[in-house]
């Protein structure tokens, strides 16, 4: 279901944008039609999107440094008359233009190299504003700085006051993301023309209450200080204020679609204790740990509910959330309904079947698979016992979707490794149902952040625990220099009887790639340093048969290496395996590689991770240095999403195209983050509908983050 779909139908008529907001930018000048396709790139289509459109960054180039006081490395604006001035080619044909500019306290060079035009500009005599790197040699100088006249920087101060000075010298500048064919000059300028035009037309969303409350600026006020910011303290007032409005947004529309899900009234009925439960508890041979069964409470409650139930259950690697599943399943199928499981790969789903065939199956539960991998016959047969209601559980991949799989009274909706689907392809599954329960999982810890912001509209459960017995995983980083130290490790555990994965990025080798590939390391192995035990290998290109009986053979203890590309990262439970290698590990996210660790220690013995590595860049540098820093999933969900920020972790693969945040920054905006959550919840809770006068613009925003997102580049 999407936020479209999920609205509370106001009252009130929704207000109407002002028309200016909505104007092109093609209407102002030095927007031609090449100009708007390169804005749009940035999406940069109207004035609104304009005024919404943050810098990346400022500098501060308000403070005029003497040249006397200049220090190496530093960022600084000088103004100075130019004393001399040459052009020579260099070396390679290239032009170097110098300029000696003075000023009391002394004499600083600026070099350009490529740039003749500026000898024009450089005339002896004249006073100039220059801006960029000090460096300090044999003499001071200041390379390839920006540079603007002096005469040029006053006139424009005194025809607009209330700029300070020059759009790009002597104030806090703002400087903007850009693409290819705009320069950050062109673009400042237009966003100052826009702002000083429209700002006065954005109208304020928040309600004078808030705004009070919170002694937030006015809406114009801190469109102008977002952009050409007085002072520092006025662009952080700025910020606050919009990141503010744009949190709450979401948070009201998340509690809006909440609010809705709870007044809806499902069909079904859950029988919660039975003789199916009864029978499962029996068959375990463990005992639920503490965050299980709390985990497993708050489900239990939500199943007898008269509404429906859409909770997130989130846990590390082997925390156990697959239990607590099939707990649910068993009250679904004692109740005569069914239930749905989509799993992301054929692997896990076909593991899924096999446990709840295990545990279900001797209680006359009946469970089955569809995926591409069932042969067309067979899964004809089982699509048609699903319609009639002779199958209880369905565990799928993306085969649930199509059409022509039916239900007869499906009830409960399972969706394992939420991230792998997109938000779409989990409301079509929902859809084969009325009204059911919905639960979705994922081994992919999430910050409280994201999920407030992605899950708000969900009751959220954490197991955080891990099942007792579980050995510690130690976790390396090496480098190819060492590869004869990491076989000897895998050796020395292979002769202990143990197993090991070898996982690589790619399934074959690429002539314009230098990485290592499954299909021929596993040969190379299995011939070279391991040919005394059996190495097997598994990849998703392998046909659905051959995958079976790599895994069951591995499984079975059969194959002692196996060798794979990142289609083990779920799916296989092998209590045997101690070493997980993972190669190029700068091929894998954070998660990826935290899943992969997760496959091994989870038996007596202890167990080992390496990668086998270079960090190619400061930021995979400190992924990888997380990773072997801490096995805490939440940990390293909390440092991936400071390394990478929200943008990845929110992209529009996982979880639609329906909102991206514009001002709001979910690191350093945390606080405000919960208080708009707790004030949209209270503004709800009052007024579902945001019917009342004092939330008319809020009501807009609202109604425009349901729509469905429009592409800047298209008419």
């Amino acid at each position: 279901m999407t936020l479209a779909q999920a609205s509370i139908q106001p009252t009130q008529p929704i207000p109407i944008q002002p028309a200016i907001l909505g104007q092109s930018l093609r209407y102002f000048k030095g927007v031609g039609p090449r100009r708007l396709e390169q804005l749009a790139e940035l999406g940069l289509a109207t004035v609104e999107d304009a005024l919404y459109y943050a810098p990346s960054r400022y500098e501060d180039r308000s403070h005029f440094a003497d040249i006397r006081s200049l220090k190496a490395g530093m960022m600084a604006t000088v103004r100075g008359k130019i004393l001399a001035r040459s052009m020579r080619r260099v070396r390679g044909g290239r032009s170097l233009t110098e300029a000696a500019i003075g000023d009391r306290t002394g004499i600083l060079h600026a070099v350009w190299f490529n740039m003749p035009h500026l000898a024009q500009q450089l005339v002896i005599g004249r006073s100039i504003i220059l801006y960029g790197r000090i460096e300090l040699g044999r003499r001071p100088q200041i390379i390839h700085p920006e540079i603007e006249q002096a005469d040029q920087a006053d006139q424009a101060a005194s025809e607009a006051p209330e700029a300070t000075s020059s759009l790009h010298m002597g104030r806090i500048v703002p400087i903007y993301p850009l693409s290819s064919g705009i320069g950050q000059r062109y673009l400042r300028e237009l966003m100052w023309s826009i702002v000083q035009a429209h700002a006065s037309a954005a109208e304020d969303t928040l309600p004078e209450r808030l705004r009070q409350t919170n002694d937030w600026l006015p809406l114009e006020a801190s469109i102008r200080n977002l952009h050409f910011p007085s002072s520092w303290q006025a662009l952080e007032a700025a910020k606050r204020r919009l990141s503010f409005e744009e949190l709450l947004t979401l948070q009201l529309a998340l509690a809006q679609r909440r609010a809705q899900t709870e007044a809806k009234l499902k069909p079904q009925r859950y029988r919660l204790d039975g003789p199916i439960t009864q029978g499962l508890q029996k068959a375990l041979p463990f005992k639920l740990t503490r965050s299980q069964q709390q985990v497993l409470d708050e489900m239990l409650a939500d199943l007898g509910r008269s509404s429906p139930m859409h909770r997130l259950l989130q846990g590390d690697v082997g925390c156990g959330k697959t239990i607590v599943m099939i707990w649910l399943l068993a009250v679904a199928a004692q109740s005569g309904a069914q239930a749905a499981v989509m799993a992301p790969t054929e692997l896990l789903a076909e593991q899924h079947v096999r446990l709840i065939q295990h545990l279900l199956g001797p209680l006359g539960v009946t469970a089955t698979l569809l995926a591409q991998g069932v042969a067309p016959d067979q899964r004809l047969s089982r699509e048609q016992d699903i319609a009639a209601g002779r199958i209880n559980i369905v565990v799928g991949t993306h085969a649930l979707l199509e059409r022509r799989v039916q239900f007869k009274r499906l009830s409960l909706v399972v969706v394992d490794e939420q991230h792998k689907f997109g938000v779409l392809q989990r409301a079509h599954l929902a859809a084969k149902a009325q009204e059911p329960d919905v639960l979705i999982m994922t081994a992919t810890p999430i910050p409280r952040t994201l999920a407030l912001s992605l899950y708000g509209d969900l009751s959220v459960s954490t197991i955080a625990e891990l099942p007792p017995g579980r050995s510690p995983i130690r976790t390396l980083w090496l480098h190819e220099s060492q590869r004869d130290a990491l076989y000897r490790l895998v050796q020395e555990q292979l002769t202990q009887g143990r197993q090991v994965y070898i996982v690589y990025p790619m399934v074959v080798e690429q002539a314009q790639s230098d990485l290592k590939a499954a299909t021929q390391m596993a040969q190379r192995l299995q011939t070279g340093p391991f040919k005394h035990v059996k190495v097997g290998l598994l990849h998703g290109q392998m046909k659905p048969q051959q995958k079976e009986q790599a895994m069951t053979a591995f499984s079975q203890g059969k194959i002692q290496l196996l060798v794979s590309t990142v289609i083990v990262e779920v799916g296989l439970d092998v209590p045997n395996a101690t070493v997980m290698v993972i190669e190029h590990p700068q091929r894998f996210g954070l998660a990826q590689l935290h899943q992969l660790r997760g496959r091994i220690g989870r038996g007596a013995h202890a167990a080992t991770c390496v990668l086998v590595g270079e960090a190619a860049d400061e930021d995979v540098r400190k992924r990888l240095e997380a990773f072997v820093a801490t096995s805490d999933g939440f940990a390293l969900a909390e440092r991936d999403l400071e390394i990478r920020g929200p943008g990845e972790l929110f992209g529009s693969r996982q979880h639609g195209t329906w909102w991206r945040f514009r001002i709001a920054n979910l690191l350093r905006d945390s606080q405000l983050l919960e208080q708009a959550r707790a004030e949209a919840q209270t503004i709800v809770s009052q007024d579902p509908a945001l019917s009342t006068p004092e939330f008319s613009h809020l009501r807009y925003r609202v109604h425009r983050l349901r729509q469905e997102p429009k592409d800047p580049k298209k008419p």
